[in-house]
């Protein structure tokens, strides 16, 4: 299957390298933060301590509530060698008495052991495409340990010469109020909150709600033809509790503003409006001509070119009759020297 060549239309764009943030703001709260106005067309960058002051007192601010495992882990072959394993436990959750999908840096065979260094081992047992599978004798819980103590974080190939420690990663690719272990990846919106920015919120009267959605690797996947054609993108798990949804429903009565943090939060409300389902799979693919039931505004950061992440904002400018595309406020970013991609800076469009 081919992917789609955006080098031509408004999901392409030219990044200097120099843009790509290979670590986060210090302190969080530090990195920029671009405000659209849909409204009246104004564009301020600010730095996202100061999101309060961008937000009314009738705002639901919603996040994702998941929690990154470190999932890449070195692993040793029967024979000795090394072998890279990234666990895509983010669908392995939806389903643990499958096995488990993951990539490998190299080739192996069905029915090699693979071992971590105290000895405990996953199996191959398939391979499908360029994914393998592994068996592991033991719970889901156990493997999250296990991969705590041995593994990795699974950062973005984009981020090259980040010069942070392992242990460093382990906090800063992570939101401060991670609950829910089984991400791939990071809700990578919710980096840039600190307690700080969320006592400015409570102290203007605004409520924050969460739900969980557990990112996968396809979130940073080009888009393809069969994408198109079915409308729909890879699965993702997600979950709302019963009073988070109502809440969020009397919000929209009452006229309050129901403002995403990422685009993860908005498939997670967007699927449950359509389907109903408060836990389940989610493989909506959003793009122009979406209307929207339950989002008014959202913070995003900024997304690969031609990335259907990019879609979903677009999607959500055109619903908005926002003057301004995507490509202009990439555009208009890069100008002003906003840094890029999972550490890089955000944005609030409304």
């Amino acid at each position: 299957m081919k992917n789609v060549d955006f080098r031509h239309n408004s999901y392409g764009y030219n990044l200097p390298k120099n843009l790509i943030a290979q670590e986060p703001a210090n302190p969080r709260d530090s990195s920029k933060l671009l405000v659209y106005n849909t409204k009246n067309n104004e564009i301020i960058i600010d730095t996202f301590s100061h999101l309060s002051t961008y937000l009314t007192p009738s705002t639901t601010l919603t996040l994702n509530d998941a929690k990154v495992v470190p999932v890449r882990a070195t692993l040793s072959k029967e024979t000795g060698g090394k072998i890279v394993v990234l666990f895509l436990v983010n669908e392995w959750i939806m389903s643990p008495e499958s096995p488990i999908p993951c990539f490998f840096d190299r080739k192996a065979q069905i029915g090699n052991k693979l071992y971590f260094q105290d000895k405990s081992f996953v199996t191959v047992c398939g391979q499908e495409e360029g994914l393998f599978f592994v068996s592991w004798n033991g719970s889901v819980q156990s493997l999250f340990s296990q991969l705590d103590s041995s593994g990795t974080m699974p950062i973005p190939p984009y981020i090259k010469h980040s010069p942070l420690s392992r242990s460093e990663l382990m906090e800063k690719y992570q939101t401060i109020f991670a609950k829910k272990p089984g991400s791939s990846a990071a809700p990578t919106a919710s980096l840039h909150f600190t307690p700080a920015v969320f006592q400015s919120l409570k102290e203007k009267g605004i409520q924050t709600l969460t739900i969980t959605l557990h990112v996968g690797l396809g979130t940073f996947a080009p888009l393809t033809q069969k994408n198109f054609a079915e409308n729909k993108l890879h699965n993702e798990w997600y979950e709302v509790t019963d009073d988070a949804m109502q809440n969020m429903y009397q919000s929209k009565k009452e006229g309050k503003k129901i403002i995403a943090v990422g685009t993860t939060v908005v498939r997670t409300l967007e699927s449950v409006a359509r389907n109903g389902r408060l836990t389940g799979k989610t493989d909506l693919f959003i793009q122009p001509s979406f209307e929207f039931k339950i989002i008014d505004g959202l913070i995003t950061n900024f997304h690969l070119p031609g990335s259907s992440l990019m879609m979903l904002v677009d999607a959500f400018l055109a619903y908005k009759h926002a003057p301004k595309r995507i490509g202009e406020l990439y555009q208009y970013a890069i100008d002003n020297k906003l840094r890029f991609y999972s550490f890089g800076d955000a944005m609030l469009i409304q």
